[in-house]
C-alpha cells in the first residue's frame, strides 16, 4: 500500500509513448493501443498504465504494483461517471421539458 503522496495517476502524453513501450515490453504484453490512458506513477516513472478504451492494463512485474493498478483502475470508474452524468444545464431542460417524472400522488391516504 502506498501514502497518498507515493504516487500519482494522470492521462498519458506522447512523451509517456517510450516509457509505455518499455512497460509493456517487461510485462511480456502487446504495447495499449490508440486513445486515452491513464498512468500511475511511481517516483515519477510510470508503473502501471491503463487503456481507458478498452481496459487492458499493464504493469511492472518487478514491483509490487497491485495497489496502484486498483487506484487507477478506480479513478478510470471515476471518469467515466463523470462523463456519463449529465450537466447541470441539462438536467434543469429535461426537469422543465417534463421528461423527469414527479412522484404519483396517491389518492387514497398511505396506512
Amino acid at each position: 500500500m502506498f501514502s497518498a503522496t507515493a504516487y500519482t495517476i494522470r492521462l498519458a502524453t506522447l512523451d509517456d509513448d517510450p516509457e509505455l513501450r518499455r512497460l509493456a515490453e517487461i510485462d511480456s504484453l502487446e504495447p495499449l493501443g490508440s486513445g486515452p490512458v491513464l498512468v500511475g506513477e511511481l517516483d515519477g516513472t510510470p508503473q502501471v498504465a491503463l487503456s481507458l478504451a478498452d481496459g487492458r492494463a499493464i504493469a511492472n512485474p518487478f514491483l509490487a504494483t497491485a495497489h496502484l493498478l486498483a487506484l487507477v483502475r478506480m479513478r478510470a470508474g471515476a471518469l467515466g461517471a463523470y462523463e456519463r452524468t449529465p450537466s447541470l444545464s441539462e438536467r434543469i431542460r429535461a426537469a422543465l421539458s417534463g421528461a423527469v417524472l414527479a412522484r404519483p400522488v396517491s389518492s387514497q391516504p398511505s396506512v
